[in-house]
């Protein structure tokens, strides 16, 4: 997927999600808030787009940083920050080389809704070492991961993948998101995505 030519042309369809989506991801956050009190901690939204996520962890409790290395994507954040009235701290970076300088550290939740699945191996392993380096010991990464299959703009992930390049955790859960494309894009590239929870091993 080119991101920034996405984002020019008006083209990001995985910000139009519906009710059963938006469900899908919450049950995953309530399971990390239950028996904590607000603030929960800092979470870091990696490939935040245009702050989506980030906005409703904050809007939870949550001491939100996003990251995109799209800078008109992250225009359009600023700007769905501010009229949300929140405080999340936006920053354009590149998600396989993350360090404490840019985006700080402690973090106990990280959520990826879509960017480690288009990676190569090589930058999926950079991604989930930058994450490892700036994530607690008792921290949760959610990633939202399509399957790996022959179709265009999206690459997609095997579970051994994921194991993989995140070697040093377990996968605690994976279960669907109902995240629906327009039928011809639905048709096309068959998303059938998953979330996958992963723990510190």
């Amino acid at each position: 997927m080119n991101w920034k030519f996405s984002y020019t042309v008006g083209f990001h369809p995985w910000e139009d999600t519906d009710q059963e989506f938006f469900q899908s991801l919450s049950s995953l956050l309530e399971q990390e808030e239950q028996g904590r009190n607000s603030p929960y901690g800092r979470a870091l939204d990696i490939g935040t787009g245009s702050a989506i996520w980030a906005i409703e962890l904050a809007k939870r409790g949550w001491d939100v940083t996003g990251v995109d290395f799209v800078e008109k994507a992250l225009e359009r954040g600023q700007e769905r920050v501010r009229a949300a009235g929140v405080e999340v701290t936006l920053v354009q970076g590149d998600v396989t080389r993350l360090s404490e300088d840019q985006v700080g550290s402690g973090f106990r939740l990280i959520l990826d809704t879509g960017t480690f699945h288009d990676f190569d191996t090589r930058r999926q392993r950079a991604m989930a070492r930058s994450v490892d380096a700036l994530a607690t010991e008792d921290a949760t990464v959610i990633l939202l991961c399509w399957p790996r299959r022959i179709r265009p703009l999206i690459r997609g992930v095997s579970r051994d993948e994921i194991e993989t390049a995140f070697a040093g955790w377990q996968i605690a859960d994976v279960k669907p998101s109902f995240f629906k494309l327009p039928p011809p894009l639905e048709w096309l590239l068959r998303p059938d995505e998953h979330w996958y929870r992963l723990r510190r091993a």
